[in-house]
């Protein structure tokens, strides 16, 4: 299958995400894999299940900001799965490093009949299917406001050796995120992934070390 056709199917599945109508950072990349049989995947711990019976192929997005509102580097991911009519059947999405159901057993959270419609933490980014379910965290309100920044630059496994941080990169990035500092409206907007932010994970894993040093060269000369 050529791009231009990878890309099609993947705007066509695409996830429609809900955010907070206070939220400062929104995706700048969103890194695709299309699965047409059992695999695993390259950016998340988990093995994808497809190419059965009733379902032909998955696609999974993997979502990057270079910011979530306490640290430098944000990657989330939502994971569908199409059946062999070209139905949206199921779907998963990521809540900070693991993930969950991201379907209503209904199938009410689909739209315009091939987008699952999701929410995003405020701040956070970590999906689910429902806004309400967000009141569960303990943190919702102090994360995005009183503990904006605190944990720097993080470094996930799959990038251990690639780029790396210390206290004084978190420091910087931590004065930097403090004043993106808000409180979660908790009412929440429509945001179509735009086209032009599609590129294969193979693309984007080359992409985020250096968008991440190009960030901290930005932060240098804002923070004194």
């Amino acid at each position: 299958m050529i791009k231009e056709q990878e890309i099609e199917i993947v705007k066509k599945y695409s996830p429609y995400i809900y955010f907070d109508e206070n939220e400062p950072f929104f995706p700048v990349k969103v890194g695709y894999s299309i699965f047409d049989k059992p695999g695993e995947s390259k950016s998340f711990k988990r093995r994808i299940e497809c190419g059965t019976e009733t379902l032909d192929f998955a696609i999974e997005y993997a979502i990057y900001w270079d910011y979530d509102i306490q640290h430098l580097y944000e990657l989330e991911h939502v994971w569908v799965y199409i059946d062999k009519s070209g139905n949206l059947e199921d779907a998963e999405a990521s809540f900070h490093g693991h993930y969950f159901k991201a379907l209503l057993k209904d199938k009410s959270n689909i739209e315009d009949e091939t987008h699952i419609r999701i929410y995003s933490q405020p701040g956070k980014h970590a999906f689910l299917p429902k806004p309400e379910y967000f009141e569960l965290l303990p943190d919702l309100y102090t994360a995005t406001y009183e503990e904006a920044g605190n944990s720097g630059l993080i470094v996930t496994s799959i990038f251990k050796g690639i780029y790396e941080t210390n206290n004084d990169i978190n420091s910087i990035v931590e004065q930097y995120l403090k004043n993106f500092k808000f409180r979660p409206a908790m009412k929440f907007k429509k945001y179509v992934i735009p086209d032009d932010i599609y590129i294969t994970w193979e693309e984007l894993f080359v992409e985020i070390p250096r968008r991440i040093a190009d960030r901290l060269e930005e932060i240098k000369k804002c923070v004194k």
